[in-house]
């Protein structure tokens, strides 16, 4: 049908091309798909069903208790939603959160310092280290973060917020660089 609306990434616009500033590098990252796995599944087990279902290069990041997101940067297939659905039955419910959140990348020698600016979660490598995630707030915004990396963290947050927490971190960037770096 020609009159329905087409998927538009959220932060496609110029205004939200990947940025550099006081050593912090923002990125929009891929949509792909992201799921909401409830259930007493363990992430192990999780995993396995994962590759089962076609989903081999995503990851699992802890929401909360007995929850995960498994996010990926490849479209969503419903065939592979399909089939882990069938999969977790009687163990995890499945919901797609694809289009109803937007994955934020923040990279660079400085990005746990910019990070700590919004958020109270201890960032240290030693106490939060890679493949750790964090449901909390930066600024007034409930925010996942997931350290992806040394250096490297992803942000989740609900679609409708995408570009508040966007301008957020680009303002506490500039802040950054201006009052001399982080």
């Amino acid at each position: 049908m020609a009159d329905l609306p087409k998927h538009r990434p959220v932060l496609a616009r110029a205004a939200y091309a990947g940025i550099s500033e006081a050593g912090v590098r923002l990125e929009a990252l891929a949509e792909g798909h992201l799921l909401h796995v409830l259930g007493t599944i363990e992430p192990a087990a999780l995993a396995a069903e994962l590759v089962k279902a076609g989903f081999t290069n995503s990851s699992i990041r802890k929401a909360g208790f007995r929850q995960w997101f498994v996010a990926g940067d490849e479209p969503l297939a419903p065939a592979g939603l399909d089939a882990l659905t069938a999969a977790l039955a009687g163990k995890a419910v499945v919901m797609d959160q694809s289009h109803g959140r937007v994955r934020i990348g923040v990279s660079g020698r400085s990005s746990r310092s910019l990070l700590s600016k919004g958020t109270a979660v201890d960032l240290d490598p030693a106490i939060f280290p890679e493949g750790h995630s964090a449901m909390t707030m930066v600024g007034h915004l409930s925010v996942q973060i997931v350290r992806t990396g040394d250096d490297s963290f992803e942000l989740t947050v609900l679609r409708s917020f995408a570009e508040s927490l966007w301008d957020e971190l680009k303002h506490m960037a500039a802040s950054a660089e201006k009052d001399g770096g982080l």
